[in-house]
């Protein structure tokens, strides 16, 4: 029990979870570079933020819409084989923009059309993400012990923000690099997202299937969605965690607008973009390494609103800054405070959620947050429509900084949320 406690690299230790994060690795790599590519190419299309926006837009509708059923749909089917069948489904959606953006459809369709196909395209990715949340929230789960749950969510956060990293990285760079031009550059890119989707789809198969543990098979789908809200809306840590942290998301998606100001502002051109998107990230994944050795589950709730709040004045001075490195180091920072919010929020839903119900509670989170970076993207869109660039960015970290207080002034609670009975209590199930 100490072991799992002090060891920072217990979930490591075992091979199918190691397995497990390096397909999460190649997909959240692929998606990244992908999402950044399309908000370049639109953008280059339209020299309009609000189109930039209207991407998030048409990834929300499809995920809110489906979210509650496909929680439903993953706690009552194998968790393997579902995650497989979304790659798969993943796989058309990226060979399709690649087949958009080559120099034949380039050359015959009009820039309307390619754009109604790159919206397509998009909201079946949203469609998709749906059932992608709650089935990889489901895996981890079932790959390793209940008592080392908060060394699995900081490492599998830590390689989602690796992948993220690494993934928008390398997506501005060779925009600029791949091809004789951008828009080959481009072409190429989503080739490489197409190669890492199948990639990911062969390693899950090394994993072994996985029992349903979920009682209730068969439950009417009703029913089984009441019950799922139900638990969340009863349980104070998961619902005001996952307030605090849509409301962040969703005023604080200043990163969606990086193209405008690597354009418009300061002026650094694809590189620099790159550069813009890897800062958060970069200091996200930092952030969760240190994690892995300083466990947050003592007074879990005061920490996450001060990370927030730093979040927040992290995204104000990132709006306010017109000096490329400057914005750099804001949402350098923005990522370092973001990283502490994710794992506290991992942790409290893996220790606080009942296996039988994973996959409907992951869909409420991500309903309440998944979904909110697309909404929060079409916001910063459309108030920078409305605002302008920088008066939209200052707005939404503002908002950020109203919620955290008023969060912390009206639920005493939650500033008092310990994790560390919990993991008590499922080190003792083991």
């Amino acid at each position: 029990m100490n072991m799992a406690k002090k060891d920072p690299y217990a979930a490591l230790r075992y091979k199918e979870f190691n397995l497990f994060i390096l397909v999460r690795f190649a997909l959240v790599f692929a998606w990244s570079m992908q999402f950044i590519i399309i908000e370049w190419q639109v953008y280059a299309l339209t020299k309009d933020p609000l189109y930039i926006g209207l991407i998030g837009l048409m990834e929300i509708i499809p995920a809110l819409g489906m979210a509650l059923f496909a929680g439903h749909i993953v706690d009552q089917k194998e968790k393997r084989n579902l995650l497989a069948l979304c790659i798969a489904l993943f796989s058309i959606i990226s060979f399709g923009l690649f087949w958009i953006t080559s120099p034949s459809v380039f050359e015959t369709w009009s820039t309307k059309q390619i754009l109604y196909c790159i919206y397509a395209l998009v909201f079946f990715g949203g469609l998709l993400r749906s059932f992608f949340g709650p089935t990889i929230f489901s895996l981890v789960a079932l790959i390793v012990p209940k008592k080392i749950y908060p060394n699995a969510a900081t490492w599998n956060s830590s390689t989602w923000q690796m992948a993220r990293v690494l993934g928008v990285t390398f997506a501005g760079f060779s925009i600029g690099w791949l091809g004789e031009n951008e828009q080959m550059g481009v072409h190429w890119s989503l080739c490489i997202v197409f190669g890492l989707v199948m990639f990911s789809l062969i390693m899950l198969y090394q994993i072994k299937r996985k029992p349903i543990l979920n009682p209730n098979i068969g439950e009417p789908v009703v029913k089984s969605l009441k019950e799922g809200v139900s638990f969340v809306f009863k349980t104070k840590a998961i619902l005001g965690a996952l307030t605090l942290d849509m409301i962040s998301v969703l005023f604080g998606g200043a990163i969606a607008l990086a193209a405008v100001f690597a354009t418009d502002i300061l002026k650094v051109g694809p590189e620099g973009f790159g550069i813009l998107v890897a800062a958060p990230n970069i200091g996200s994944f930092l952030t969760m390494l240190v994690t892995a050795y300083i466990p947050i589950v003592k007074k879990a709730g005061i920490k996450l609103l001060v990370a927030v709040f730093g979040f927040g004045l992290s995204i104000i001075a990132f709006g306010l800054s017109t000096v490329f490195w400057l914005s750099v180091a804001a949402l350098f920072f923005s990522g370092v405070f973001d990283g502490v919010s994710m794992v506290i929020r991992q942790t409290i839903l893996q220790l606080k959620t009942p296996d039988h119900m994973r996959g409907r509670v992951s869909s409420v989170n991500s309903m309440f947050v998944g979904s909110s970076n697309e909404l929060g993207a079409f916001e910063s869109g459309l108030t920078a429509k409305l605002m302008g660039t920088v008066t939209a960015v200052v707005f939404g970290g503002t908002m950020t900084l109203i919620t955290v207080i008023t969060t912390g002034l009206v639920s005493p609670s939650f500033r008092k949320l310990d994790l560390t009975k919990d993991l008590e209590e499922h080190e003792k199930e083991d």
